[in-house]
Parts: C-alpha cells; structure tokens; sequence
C-alpha cells in the first residue's frame, strides 16, 4: 500500500492525516463487488417513483461500472478498512447510475449513506428504486418533483443527522446553515461537486457564515479538467440532440462562458461542424476563446446571429429580455449550468404570447408578438441531465473516485480543519490520474534520481 500523510496549514492544531491507497498493479483489472443481497430486506426509509423499477436500474448501475475502474479501486479497499464506521453522509448528488456506485463504495467503507437529489429533473428514478431495494441505501428522489418536494427531500437527508455532506450546487449546505444551525457543530466537514456550489461557499466563508470546512472537489485537476471539460461537452451536446434531433453541422452556436465547461461544449460543436461564438465577461478567457479560433463578441451581439444558444456560466440572467427580444425565428435556448437561473425564463413568458408545453419531449416553444418562436430545453435546468444521462460514467469515475476519498480524509481528521473552503490534497488528485491512466494501458516516465536533484537546486545554471 501507498501510505500519503496530510497536514499543514489546513489543520487547525497541524496533525497529520493518513490514508492509504492500493499499489498500482499493471494489467490486473479491478471491479466492483456485487454482494449486494447482503443488504437485501432491510427496512429503510425512502421516497422514489416506484421500486418495482429497480431491475432496470440494476443493470444500469452495473453497466456504469464496467467503466469506472478507479472507484472499484477505492471501494475494494474500503471494504477491507471500513474507514467511514460509524459515519453518517448526507448526500445532495444528481442520482444517476454513477452516483450509485459512488453510494456503494461510501456504505462499502462502513458509512450510512443517505442520498436526495440536486435538481428535480436529474433523478433516473429505476437506479434510485435500485439502490433502496437492492442496497438498502435510503433515497429520497422523484424525476420531475416539485420546489416544495426538492427541498423536503434535502431535509430528510439532513435529519439523518450527518458527520460529513456531500453537495453537488450547496443546496444542502445552505439549507442547514439557515434550518438546522444546531446541526453545524457536529458536521465534520463537507464537499462540494460543482463549480456553482464552490462560488456560493466561498461566498459564504467570505461572509464568515461558513460554519463547518468544505473541500472543493470541483476545484481538483481531475476533476474540472476532465469531469467539466470532457463530461459536460459531450453530455450536454447529448441533451440537445436527444431533445431536439437538430443538425449542428452549418448552425451558430452561441456558448455563454469559456470557463472548462464551455470550453468542452464549444470543442464539441465545433468538432461537430458548428460555427461556435462565445460570450464572455473576463477579458483573459474571451483573448483565450479568440486565440482558440472561436468568434467572440457581446451577448447583444450574438442574440441575432445564434440558432442554438447555451449557457455555462454559473450567475443569473446570462440571457434576458433584452437578447430574446434579437432572436431569430426557432431559436433554441438551453442552459447547462447547474441553476436555471441562466436563462430569464420569466423575461421569455412575459415576451410570449403563447407558450406550447412539450412540443416535443422536454421542448416548450414560446411564440413571441411578432410570432418568431423560440424554444426553451428542459425547462432551463441542467440539459444534459433533464434530457439525457449526465456526464459518461469514465469521467465520473475520476469525480467520485475524488469525493469518496475526500470524505475519507475528512473523516480521518477528526474535525480539525479550519471552517473554510479547502482544496483536494494533491497527493489524492494525483493517486486518481496515475491509476486512471493504469487502468487506461498508459504508461509515463519517472524522474530519475539526477533530474529530482537538478529540479530540486537552484545552483545549476547554464
């Protein structure tokens, strides 16, 4: 075994954290167990659409497996060491197939796992039958539920009465800190999955309301590079086809934001034959987008250019009425940012004289005075999860792979960190590239004892 010690800074008293990870073993392929009758009959609490589902959700999960080599590693051992024994995880997550596995590893290292969603239409309701019937894991998730059913969900979770919180957008953690301000003294510490979640607590810690450590596992290289970039690209180009069926090949297509996640939608429709403009708000990522060969200009600019418009960026009223009011006839609108704050839905309504609910699965079409139509994908939410599978499960192989160890590390250390915004240890960033990369068949390099000791002076010169 690998042994990695984590202190410094980060530690309020300076201790240091240990974890271990397996050697990596070329050519031998790791899987997940699936003893799962083991949990079979045992009585839980739950609110899912319907559990007979739950066949179909089990050979899901599984499929999803078969391409997440680096979580089986982490589960593997975490059934022999049970570092997560006695701990209670309250989980705000999309409840995808993906997700599932990341459940199982958690109750695999002895964890009591209680999951509810982040956004009312990312449920796939068989894997959420799935893992209350087959695994015994509570789930409180219906795909399509209300405002009100959303948020008496994330309660649920929390009065399970949590050590650790894993959030995907900080709804979960912001509804503690504003109902249960009893409960932040005995939370641990959190994590947080995406890059809107990651903005809202350092908000908070700058604030100083902040009242338990989150690591930010957005933040990891392994995760927004690959996760945001690669993940959202395809998956969110994915939702809008599956949506739409339209031909992106000669369509301009108007990405809001060129942070990693836009960058991955923009790569993707250009690869696809779109002519991809981007909007921007910081000067150095629009210089970036324009020396990447992309066309940059203004939202004003773009609203009367664009066929399909999407946003990326994580703040509000990205597209409002003052762009919906250029659009040209059958313009698509979507957002794949975590929120469906992007898209000033209510702008849209207020414009419409007409609004057709579902002229085609997840499609409403808004018929403006003027009688130009424009067209709102999956109700403004994430797309590529109202409309489609979320991201590939070997892309979320690396982001949970990340957020089981990162409750690893924050229950190893014993409540200590600072109430703050913490990032990943490097050293576990850099366990889940190498071993993703082993898993891969690739191979690379080694510094040798002369080149550590050259990096490692500053005498040598010219």
């Amino acid at each position: 075994m690998e042994n990695f010690f984590f202190g410094g800074p980060a530690c309020a008293d300076g201790a240091a954290v240990r974890l271990t990870f397996p050697q990596l073993v070329h050519n031998e392929p790791v899987r997940p167990d699936w003893r799962d009758g083991a949990s079979k009959g045992v009585p839980v609490k739950y609110d899912v659409k319907d559990l007979s589902l739950a066949g179909m959700g089990k050979g899901r999960i599984k499929w999803a497996a078969n391409e997440m080599p680096v979580l089986a590693a982490v589960q593997k051992r975490f059934e022999q060491e049970k570092p997560l024994k006695g701990i209670t995880l309250a989980c705000c997550l999309h409840v995808t197939t993906e997700t599932a596995n990341l459940a199982i590893t958690l109750k695999a290292g002895g964890a009591s796992a209680f999951l509810c969603a982040s956004n009312p239409l990312s449920t796939q309701d068989d894997v959420a039958a799935c893992l209350v019937k087959e695994h015994g894991i509570p789930v409180f998730a219906v795909k399509g539920e209300d405002n009100e059913t959303y948020y008496g969900h994330i309660r649920s979770v929390i009065e399970a009465g949590p050590q650790i919180t894993m959030d995907d957008g900080a709804d979960l953690v912001s509804t503690i800190h504003n109902d249960y301000g009893e409960l932040c003294g005995k939370v641990i510490g959190g994590t947080e999955e995406t890059t809107t979640g990651v903005i809202r607590l350092r908000a908070m810690a700058k604030d100083g309301a902040l009242k338990y450590p989150v690591i930010a596992v957005n933040d990891a290289q392994t995760k927004h590079f690959f996760d945001n970039r690669y993940g959202t690209g395809q998956s969110t180009i994915d939702g809008i086809l599956r949506a739409t069926n339209v031909l992106l090949a000669g369509k301009v297509v108007v990405v809001a934001g060129y942070g990693w996640c836009g960058r991955g939608v923009a790569m993707r429709a250009r690869g696809m034959g779109a002519r991809v403009v981007i909007t921007e708000i910081n000067p150095v990522r629009a210089l970036e987008a324009a020396m990447d060969g992309y066309e940059v200009m203004s939202m004003d600019e773009a609203a009367p250019e664009g066929d399909l418009f999407v946003t990326l960026t994580g703040d509000v009223a990205v597209i409002r009425r003052q762009h919906f009011e250029k659009m040209k006839d059958s313009a698509i609108v979507a957002n794949s940012g975590h929120f469906n704050v992007e898209l000033s839905i209510g702008d849209l309504a207020a414009l419409a004289r007409e609004k057709r609910a579902g002229v085609r699965a997840m499609v409403d079409e808004y018929v403006l005075a003027d009688g130009r139509r424009i067209f709102l994908l999956g109700e403004g939410r994430l797309i590529n999860l109202a409309a489609a599978e979320g991201h590939p499960a070997a892309v979320m192989d690396m982001s949970f792979a990340l957020q089981a160890l990162s409750a690893e590390y924050l229950a190893k250390s014993g409540g200590k960190l600072d109430r703050d915004v913490h990032p990943v240890p490097a050293q576990i960033d850099e366990w889940v590239a190498k071993l993703k990369l082993e898993t891969m068949g690739i191979r690379i390099d080694a510094l040798t004892s002369e080149q550590a000791e050259y990096l490692a002076s500053w005498k040598a010169g010219t």
